[in-house]
């Protein structure tokens, strides 16, 4: 029993996920039809991203990184733009979580020295914000996009022209909210240099070069595999311990549950009436309840309209603290720092996150009027 608490509190999304799937074994028993409903691409493709981004970043590549962009600022508003940009463009390669988990860390370090819990808050829900919609804007910055893209067929044009309209709205309202940081002068805190794997460096940007050749259908999907496989077991074997399996895990669990409703006649009825012609409304409204990644994967079972739902639930990221897994992240970190005032960050967090989700999902739903 201790075990099954420690795994909701740890896992929730995952603990919710297998119960759904459990639910719906007991009516559609196992059978043969069960090896179709996983999308193995995905799930190897997810592998092969999380194992290069952590050997990147176990190379030492982030860190450098960090260190020459925050030689250039001297101010707390610079500083918040410096790290709103660096999230908004590096979660479209390393993904929403990662660019979070490096960068928020780094931001609770940097505001130690600088006595302004106004403008650590800010900064942090700016960055979180960032990481979610900058990861919208191509099919590897977050799960949902590489199982949508995956599931639908996508092209990269196609992909682009859905998401960058709304991608390049939400840099800007970012941005302009940057403009409420003081201009409070501040120095980063001098950090020792980090010394940089060169090999690392190169095996593992190879590996996420492949793994993007793969999403882009230019190599097979085995191929990624076996090359993430052997970077890890010749140069790096701790990296197998920090894949994020849980996620890898939700997503097999929704995968059985999607495949067992559908085959239920009433609720896939059901599904698809509430679904056609609202993807976007439905999928962004679900999304605030059990977050897009899941709801991007039960959606799909019931619409054929990949584009609508891409977009709803990339813009479903925003809103309330669940509906982006990435958006927890930043939360978890910001909580258990010192001087931490929670009811402030949880205001300043909704009133950003509701802002942009009603702007720019009125924008959308706009331009579809008129268009």
């Amino acid at each position: 029993m201790k075990h099954i608490k420690r795994l909701i509190r740890s896992q929730p999304v995952l603990s919710i996920s297998l119960f759904a799937a459990l639910v719906t074994v007991f009516i559609i028993p196992p059978d043969k039809e069960y090896l179709g409903y996983c999308n193995y691409n995905v799930l190897i493709q997810l592998f092969a991203l999380m194992t290069a981004v952590a050997g990147l970043r176990g190379a030492g590549v982030f860190d450098v990184a960090t260190r020459l962009v925050l030689k250039k600022t001297g101010s707390i508003r610079r500083l918040g733009i410096a790290l709103t940009l660096i999230c908004f463009f590096s979660s479209m390669l390393v993904t929403n979580d990662v660019a979070l988990i490096t960068f928020v860390p780094l931001t609770i370090i940097l505001f130690r020295d600088i006595t302004d819990e106004k403008s650590r808050i800010l900064t942090i829900v700016l960055e979180t914000a960032a990481a979610n919609m900058g990861s919208i804007m191509t099919p590897v910055g977050n799960p949902q996009n590489l199982f949508l893209y995956d599931e639908y067929g996508l092209t990269p044009l196609t992909f682009l022209k859905t998401m960058l309209p709304v991608g390049a709205v939400s840099l800007v309202c970012l941005l302009l909210l940057t403009l409420l940081l003081p201009k409070t002068a501040c120095l980063a805190p001098q950090k020792k240099e980090n010394s940089v794997s060169k090999l690392n460096t190169a095996v593992f940007a190879s590996l996420f070069l492949i793994c993007i050749l793969t999403v882009l259908r230019i190599l097979p999907v085995y191929v990624c595999l076996a090359a993430a496989a052997a970077s890890a077991l010749i140069f790096d074997r701790s990296l197998f311990k920090k894949v994020d399996y849980a996620l890898l895990g939700t997503f097999v669990c929704f995968f059985i549950f999607v495949g067992n409703i559908a085959r239920i006649e009433a609720v896939n009825s059901f599904f698809s009436g509430i679904m056609s012609g609202r993807e976007l409304v439905v999928s962004v409204l679900l999304s605030q309840v059990i977050s897009n990644v899941p709801a991007a994967v039960m959606l799909s079972g019931f619409t054929e309209n990949g584009v609508q739902l891409l977009l709803g639930v990339n813009l479903g990221g925003l809103g309330t603290l669940i509906a982006s897994l990435a958006s927890l992240i930043s939360f978890q970190f910001y909580r258990k720092s010192q001087g931490a005032e929670t009811l402030r960050y949880f205001a300043v967090f909704s009133a950003v996150n509701f802002g942009m989700l009603i702007l720019l999902t009125g924008l959308e739903l706009l331009l579809q009027t008129l268009f």
